[in-house]
């Protein structure tokens, strides 16, 4: 019951007695007419009080309306508690037509799948074969959530190239392999990633899995990273790899890496160098030699959709950084001492987009390399090749594409062996 409607009652009753006392003295007209007085008056408050019940009622049901309506914040992934997690990746299904001037490679090498320079074969017959693989299909998982004023994240990424497990009789089975797992906070990076060493976006987008790696810096490895503004530093897992005493993994120091990026509008590059202990234990002697590279790479436009990717790299004893590893590191002399392997080279491509979503790719890559005289002649001593995609969208994140490429190594000898491959792929990511 309201205020309203009690403080009528007892007016109403005061009222009441009032007029019983008062009964012989007024008129019967003065009685009805304060009657309909408290009447009216009870009526003016009672729709007062309404018609602020109505309005509070409008407000609340248009807060909820507006809340309902409102466009909900989009956010990449999803959350379960208070992570983010977020999935993708990619299905590439690709077929190969490759001809080899000077010999075969097998069935089970991962050099079917994509170009590697120093697998092209030297001294044999020619041959021509086609492949069909989805290999490349990859996935990734990432999660991130806040930790005090700054956010931890994760990321793991598998694809399934270079597979042991997987043949072509039945199944075509093949087993994921680990591609990136690094955990991230703040300034510091932990995990396996791209090296410091190497700018990604210097990489030409191709058709095949990768173009022009002959003097393209390329490894993927565990390491600790500090980013500071423009500055990287890095420490990378060391490895020694010799020409004629195999892969030595032997390293006390590892891989010190430091890298300085410039961006903007133009695009981007980066300085690098990198440092290196490289040693080997033979047993009855532990060897060891500096190595070293410096590196400039990066991605600049050209006009307002065009750019060109480059990278050019030097140093002793940079081998398996440079090339998928065409060269090594070092060379065992006839002493038993370790001497670091000279070796230069770079790339250069050029992407031009043209109708609504095509493009057209292209490029030049070569690595050179100065081996010691008291190797064998059949060491190589140069590999280079030349590409040429192009690559359309047919759908959102559908993407054709058609490659023909062609690579040629040499040995010291002076005999050389050259591979021409055409690619169509079919690439959808998710």
């Amino acid at each position: 019951m309201s205020r309203t409607f009690k403080g009528f009652l007892l007016s109403s009753l005061a009222a009441g007695l009032a007029f019983g006392a008062q009964a012989e003295e007024a008129s019967l007209e003065d009685r009805i007419a304060a009657l309909e007085a408290m009447v009216s008056e009870l009526k003016t408050e009672l729709a007062e009080e309404r018609v602020q019940k109505d309005d509070v009622v409008r407000i609340e049901q248009t807060v909820i309306a507006e809340e309902v309506d409102a466009p909900k914040p989009k956010t990449d992934g999803f959350l379960v508690g208070d992570t983010t997690l977020k999935f993708g990746g990619f299905i590439d299904a690709d077929v190969h037509v490759t001809s080899l001037s000077d010999g075969a490679v097998a069935g089970s090498s991962i050099a079917r799948d994509f170009y590697i320079p120093g697998a092209t074969p030297i001294g044999g017959s020619e041959t021509t074969f086609t492949d069909f693989t989805a290999e490349p299909s990859r996935f990734f998982l990432s999660a991130s959530r806040p930790v005090g004023d700054k956010t931890l994240s994760a990321h793991i990424e598998m694809d399934f190239l270079g597979s042991g497990q997987g043949n072509e009789l039945v199944s075509n089975s093949y087993s994921p392999r680990l591609r990136r797992a690094y955990m991230a906070y703040g300034n510091w990076l932990v995990g396996q990633e791209w090296s410091t060493f190497q700018n990604t976006s210097a990489i030409p987008e191709s058709a095949s899995f990768l173009a022009l790696p002959d003097g393209m810096i390329f490894v993927r490895q565990p390491q600790i990273r500090y980013t500071r503004g423009n500055w990287m530093f890095a420490v990378e897992n060391p490895n020694t790899t010799t020409l004629n005493a195999g892969a030595r993994d032997e390293n006390l120091i590892p891989d010190v890496v430091a890298r300085y990026n410039l961006s903007g509008d133009f695009g981007n590059i980066s300085f690098a160098g990198i440092a290196r202990q490289l040693r080997a234990d033979f047993g009855s002697s532990e060897e060891e030699v500096f190595g070293y590279g410096l590196s400039v790479s990066g991605r600049v436009m050209v006009g307002a959709k065009d750019d060109i990717r480059f990278n050019m790299v030097g140093g002793e004893g940079i081998g398996r950084y440079v090339g998928l590893a065409a060269s090594r590191s070092t060379a065992v002399d006839l002493n038993g001492n370790l001497d670091a392997i000279p070796s230069y080279g770079g790339l250069i491509a050029w992407r031009h987009p043209f109708g609504k979503t095509a493009r057209f790719s292209g490029g030049y890559s070569g690595l050179f390399i100065d081996n010691p005289s008291y190797l064998p002649m059949t060491v190589t001593s140069s590999v280079q090749s030349v590409f040429g995609a192009i690559l359309w969208d047919v759908a959102p994140n559908v993407t054709l594409g058609t490659e023909l490429m062609y690579g040629l190594r040499e040995e010291e000898s002076g005999a050389d062996g050259s591979i021409t491959r055409f690619t169509f792929s079919t690439k959808y990511a998710f």
